[in-house]
């Protein structure tokens, strides 16, 4: 194994072209084998930020690289003290959530979700994708939280940081015993999912939105087939989802279509196609988020898109960076979403022009909270009136 220091690591950023991702393909020997990483997105293993030495694989002549084995997915048991997450941020529409697990198998390459698995050890790259934490106390902790005293019910939010409805909920099944907690207390669930194992859970779903409790989100980046399959690996593929659309529209259920992120000079180009298959799935209200690449994410996807589309790679970033004041990321409020500039303005008035031709967003589904009912649980005083 070869050491770098962060001081290192710092000298391997540059202002210009291919820089990080050049010098993490050439010089550092940090890409992995396409064996061992075969159906992941992410083709590079960063050590986390918080590590005091980044650590790779380093040939040693004896062909030892040969010997490592293949990523696989692999999930630990977490178990919390609490399950709903609290945030304040002013650029976006909820004030809570709940992410039944940590990192995800779907392996998008630009989920900024991905710098989260540095405050495990762990790296944002394949780690992320291939060592995941579950937590299956999640329904039994949210129940409890429901219950407390001065409780106040807003909608919550699931599938913000990583996918409720990843490979592993087929096994675990943590996001329907969630669902029946919310069910059964009548709290609003607004869920944003790249699978369509979501239709799985339309009998819940579907009573809940029968009572105004429930919306659905499906991400759809892109139509091409190929370009989702290296993107986004081991998520649904784009007919999937739109067909998912379709069965939750039709059972009743708000559903929206995302089309996040939007890739400046890769996929921002599909803008009104994909405005036109959700509609026609069903869809009657969308959405837009600009690619964002916040720590470790901008080294991870400079590297695959060198490696998929190496002809596209500097008219991506300038893009992007135009839009980002010249930086690959800017995470000030109310810029981060949707970037600005000209371009960003172009993005912004093409999804608009098309979505008001599609009539979507006229009428947004709003959550319920009045119907709201605290579970009981064993120990909880029981109200006299």
């Amino acid at each position: 194994m070869q050491d770098v220091s962060i001081a290192d690591r710092a000298a391997f950023s540059g202002p210009n072209g291919i820089d990080i991702a050049q010098h993490v393909i050439a010089e550092s020997g940090l890409r992995i084998g396409f064996e061992r990483r075969r159906g992941r997105g992410s083709g590079v293993n960063p050590t986390g930020r918080f590590e005091p030495f980044a650590r790779s694989a380093y040939d040693d002549g004896w062909n030892s690289l040969d010997e490592l084995p293949a990523f696989k997915t692999d999930v630990q048991v977490e178990k919390p003290k609490t399950i709903i997450s609290r945030n304040a941020s002013p650029d976006i529409s909820f004030d809570r959530s709940v992410n039944p697990y940590r990192g995800c198998e779907h392996g998008c390459v630009y989920c900024f979700a991905r710098p989260s698995h540095a405050y495990m050890g762990m790296s944002p790259g394949l780690d992320f994708e291939t060592k995941l934490f579950a937590k299956p106390n999640a329904a039994e902790l949210l129940e409890r939280e429901l219950s407390k005293p001065g409780y106040v019910p807003k909608s919550i939010a699931i599938g913000t940081n990583t996918d409720p409805y990843q490979p592993i909920e087929k096994s675990w099944r943590i996001m329907r015993e969630v669902l029946e907690v919310l069910e059964a207390a009548n709290h609003p669930v607004g869920i944003v999912t790249k699978s369509a194992l979501v239709t799985r859970d339309i009998d819940i779903l579907a009573r809940m939105a029968a009572k105004g409790l429930a919306k659905v989100a499906l991400s759809v980046t892109t139509l091409d087939r190929t370009l989702a399959r290296a993107m986004e690996p081991r998520a649904a593929t784009p007919a999937k989802r739109l067909e998912a659309v379709k069965a939750l529209s039709e059972a009743g259920i708000p559903t929206m279509v995302m089309t996040a992120p939007i890739i400046p000079g890769l996929t921002d180009h599909e803008i009104e196609r994909l405005l036109d298959a959700a509609h026609a799935a069903g869809a009657r209200e969308a959405g837009w988020v600009l690619l964002r690449l916040p720590l470790e994410v901008s080294p991870i996807f400079k590297e695959w898109l060198l490696r998929h589309y190496p002809g596209r790679y500097r008219h991506v970033l300038s893009l992007l960076r135009s839009m980002r004041d010249g930086k690959d990321y800017d995470a000030e409020w109310g810029k981060r979403m949707r970037g600005t500039g000209p371009y960003a303005f172009q993005i912004r008035k093409r999804f608009e022009l098309a979505a008001r031709r599609l009539g979507l967003n006229a009428e947004r589904a709003v959550l319920r909270t009045d119907l709201f009912t605290p579970p009981r649980q064993d120990g909880v005083q029981l109200s006299l009136l």
